[in-house]
């Protein structure tokens, strides 16, 4: 079976990936497949970035507006809508370009990633959750470390469903999920990948980002938050332990004012873009391109053709 063709466009947050792929996705006659693991949530635009109507300029989006905040969302479903959704496109005659910056989500379908579902432990869940809830996320995370050193060192101490999950993995199989995920990429990629890194100086990128959150700040970013829990949302579900929306509802609970909620935002993000640009690192399938301020628009959109083109895909 020959393979489908995938561009994917990944980096750190605020470099500019929603402004270029919308731009190449009208180029190319593509549509996008956002792999971002808030903007898959209903009511929550501003804290997540995600791009306007206006700023989409009629270019079919994606797994965005999924499902509500209250909601559970896998990898696995993520990888099986996303697969689900290329179809879609490349049966249109489009070509389906994928952008993110949640390499989870990325890898789940760029390395074809097994997920079995028949894995399901609620019990055990409920344990591992009071576990972490007593004893701090650190608690739970070097549980992890004991078992699986290669899923702790890439999951952040506070992500803690996903350490639930990875340890729930281990204790029905007896093998880490990263190996798991190893033996999946031995198979063959049912796509035929053009992969694009955006990446820039790093003070001109933490500038970007402060810039963005005072932003986000003007949009209504704490009305947005309010809003979310009045519908009921609270503090403890995933979905509102997101950034943009954990510090705002401190904030909120008087845990902290205003400034240092914004100042927090700032810094945290600013940590989340450094880890990102690590996790993307690895992957060597990557083409970067370095983005300079006197870069236009048009030159970037060039350099991307180019290399779609050397890959074969157009």
């Amino acid at each position: 079976m020959s393979q489908k063709p995938l561009i994917v466009i990944v980096g750190p947050t605020a470099v500019g990936k929603t402004g270029l792929s919308v731009e190449l996705a009208l180029k190319i006659n593509g549509e996008i497949i956002s792999a971002d693991s808030m903007q898959i949530y209903k009511y929550m635009d501003i804290g997540t970035a995600k791009a306007t109507p206006k700023e989409r300029k009629g270019v079919k989006h994606y797994l965005l507006d999924e499902i509500t905040p209250d909601e559970e969302f896998s990898v696995a479903r993520y990888k099986e809508l996303a697969d689900r959704y290329i179809d879609e496109i490349i049966s249109k005659g489009k070509l389906p370009i994928m952008v993110g910056g949640t390499g989870l989500y990325v890898n789940a379908v760029t390395d074809n990633i097994k997920f079995s579902e028949t894995i399901c432990d609620w019990d055990y869940r409920n344990q591992l959750q009071i576990l972490a809830e007593t004893n701090g996320n650190e608690y739970l995370h070097k549980m992890l470390e004991e078992v699986d050193p290669v899923t702790a060192q890439r999951l952040h101490t506070n992500d803690t469903r996903r350490i639930i999950r990875a340890l729930e993995v281990y204790k029905y199989t007896g093998i880490p999920i990263s190996r798991h995920q190893e033996e999946s990429r031995k198979e063959p990629s049912p796509y035929k990948l053009a992969m694009i890194g955006l990446t820039m100086d790093r003070e001109w990128l933490y500038q970007r980002i402060n810039e963005r959150v005072e932003i986000m700040i003007e949009q209504g970013l704490v009305n947005e938050v309010q809003k979310l829990l009045d519908m009921g949302y609270n503090k403890e579900m995933t979905s509102m332990k997101g950034l943009g929306y954990k510090e705002i509802i401190d904030y909120l609970n008087g845990e902290t004012t205003f400034e240092q909620a914004i100042d927090i935002l700032k810094r945290d993000t600013r940590r989340y873009a450094k880890r990102q640009l690590t996790w993307f690192r690895r992957d060597k399938r990557i083409h970067w391109i370095h983005i300079h301020k006197e870069d236009s628009k048009k030159e970037l959109i060039e350099k991307c053709l180019k290399y779609i083109a050397e890959i074969g895909i157009m």
